[in-house]
């Protein structure tokens, strides 16, 4: 089912990835640091949705990083763009067939820790899903099996990788569970309350369904939230310029971390 886009990927040379990356709103500058690299833009590629998102450049990038094979997504797709979660986790089973093992998870997120500030940086350590979508409704796919256990989403070494790497780095990282709201509205107050309450740490509109295949395929995840403003209700107002201006801030650091974890992994 996957065969036109793995035919093209390949004969463009897309060949054998170690690590998978999803770049979220703002972060997808990291796909720069890829040298000698293979860029298709997603409308391009058979079969493959189109990202719809200011900040997200709408992109594949292939190359080597950190001495590592890496194939990345300079943009992600999201279920209140329109698409099925089918669509929006497509590139995830297409990385598993190229051969990915690690899939590394990013976003910009909302901060609901009270504790968490703009500009931190988030490691996950689980998630809670509001929606009430799971994207392995209907005909199990046979890259996994028709029950995955989400007791692990993401890798314990995986976390102790990123903890280890920013604090050689010289700075903090926080770590907490990833809320994922359908969006595109923003929480409200009284959302942002609940969510604290069933111990959500930062909230977002992505990454949940993408882990949860990931999982269904057997690949080791990894999460990092930028936590770019304070959640609903705790602070004035919500707007997307201030998610893309703290995602500009934070990129020196997300980059140094992301580079060496790769480098490690």
């Amino acid at each position: 089912m996957y065969q036109k886009t793995l035919d093209y990927l390949k004969e463009h040379g897309m060949v054998a990835p170690k690590i998978g990356l999803i770049l979220g709103s703002g972060l997808g500058d990291l796909a720069e640091e890829i040298v000698n690299p293979v860029k298709i833009p997603y409308e391009q590629i058979p079969d493959f949705p189109v990202s719809t998102v200011e900040g997200h450049a709408g992109q594949l990038v292939y190359g080597s990083l950190a001495g590592q094979k890496v194939i990345a997504l300079q943009g992600r797709f999201h279920y209140y763009e329109g698409y099925d979660l089918e669509t929006v986790t497509y590139p995830i089973r297409i990385f598993k067939e190229l051969g990915v093992k690690s899939l590394i998870l990013t976003n910009a997120a909302g901060g609901v820790n009270t504790s968490f500030k703009p500009g931190d940086l988030m490691v996950i350590s689980d998630q809670l899903n509001f929606t009430g979508e799971n994207p392995l409704i209907g005909k199990n796919n046979s890259q996994g099996p028709r029950f995955v256990d989400m007791s692990q989403t993401y890798s314990k070494r995986g976390i102790e990788l990123l903890h280890q790497t920013a604090k050689d780095l010289g700075f903090h990282l926080q770590e907490g569970v990833y809320a994922w709201m359908t969006g595109p509205s923003y929480e409200t107050p009284a959302e942002i309350k609940a969510i604290r309450l069933m111990g959500g740490d930062a909230v977002g509109m992505s990454t949940v369904p993408e882990a949860i295949v990931a999982k269904h395929c057997g690949l080791e995840v990894l999460g990092v939230s930028c936590i770019t403003n304070f959640a609903s209700g705790m602070q004035e107002t919500l707007n997307h310029e201030e998610v893309m201006a703290i995602s500009k801030e934070v990129k020196p650091r997300f980059k140094q971390l992301i580079y060496q974890v790769i480098e490690q992994l």
